[in-house]
């Protein structure tokens, strides 16, 4: 039999205040990343945040003029990737969570997949969205509907949007899925002894009681998609676009790509500096709103759902 030699109580304060240390350098690692990277954006780029320039339309070679066109459309393109992305997350959460068994080799497949897509490059992303929703749907569209005109055989904020809901796409199953299996198998179990089947179930027990989980997996695809650039530069963003896109089959602004274009293809990037440092703290601004907004929402429902327990 093992005798367990006994740490003292010296060596233990030591690897407790060891350990304490170092998580809380990395905190404060963390922190000082955060705060320098806010600090030189908001430095470089609050003079030039003016109401003109975030109402008006880019001129003179984006060197003047505003962004308007390019918030217009990464909200837009937000809000559709969210609508495609978030209720097919929630199905396939729901079939993980409650439907399938742990020998399904089904159930298995969609984990593998959503596994890997979460580890894809989002330039795959981009250019899986270019073979098969552009040339692929969109070609097949044209041809069947609107003989061979083009329409929908070329970018467009349709495109885009579910190329990002892609991408975004594990991300909402995971978060959902967790948030599902944090419901305690009691209240289930409660709601059919009353005599509810399995799905009256789900929807009115589970749903509603991890709707957090789905708040909270909403908020980080919004915190994901809003900033990528490399999914739409073939499926949709473009350099200039004379008018907002009023219909889903139209190019779009993004902010994301209007920083890349600025930083890499402007004739004199000096100049427009203090416009794309601009351009950044809006795209946080614009992020940092959105999911204040999921984040409203979830802590509304969460106080909901205390006082009605």
């Amino acid at each position: 039999m093992k005798i367990k030699r006994k740490i003292p109580v010296s060596v233990r304060v030591v690897k407790d205040a060891v350990a304490t240390s170092l998580t809380g350098f990395t905190v404060l690692v963390i922190i000082a990343m955060i705060v320098s990277i806010l600090g030189i954006t908001i430095a470089g780029g609050w003079k030039s945040l003016t109401w003109e320039f975030l109402t008006q339309y880019p001129k003179d070679g984006m060197t003047r003029g505003g962004i308007f066109p390019a918030i217009f459309g990464t909200a837009l393109m937000t809000l559709i990737m969210t609508i495609a992305a978030v209720p097919f997350g929630v199905i396939t959460a729901v079939y993980l969570a409650e439907y399938a068994t742990e020998k399904s080799v089904f159930a298995k497949t969609i984990r593998f997949a959503v596994k890997t897509l979460a580890v894809v490059p989002s330039i795959i992303f981009g250019l899986f969205g270019l073979g098969f929703f552009i040339k692929f749907m969109g070609t097949n569209i044209d041809n069947a509907f609107f003989g061979g005109e083009l329409r929908w055989g070329q970018p467009n904020i349709l495109w885009a949007s579910l190329t990002m809901a892609l991408l975004t796409l594990p991300v909402v199953i995971v978060a959902v899925e967790e948030a599902i299996r944090t419901i305690p198998r009691d209240m289930r179990e409660a709601s059919m002894a009353l005599g509810a089947t399995k799905w009256q179930t789900i929807r009115n027990v589970v749903l509603p009681g991890s709707m957090t989980g789905i708040l909270t997996g909403t908020i980080l695809a919004i915190s994901r998609g809003a900033g990528e650039v490399a999914p739409i530069l073939f499926t949709g963003a473009a350099y200039y676009v004379a008018e907002l896109p009023v219909s889903l089959n139209q190019q779009f602004m993004s902010l994301g790509y209007h920083i890349y274009i600025m930083s890499t293809q402007s004739t004199n990037v000096d100049e427009t500096l203090p416009l794309q440092f601009a351009t950044t703290l809006v795209l946080l601004l614009l992020t940092f709103s959105l999911s204040l907004i999921a984040v409203i929402l979830r802590y509304r429902i969460r106080k909901k759902a205390i006082h009605s327990s």
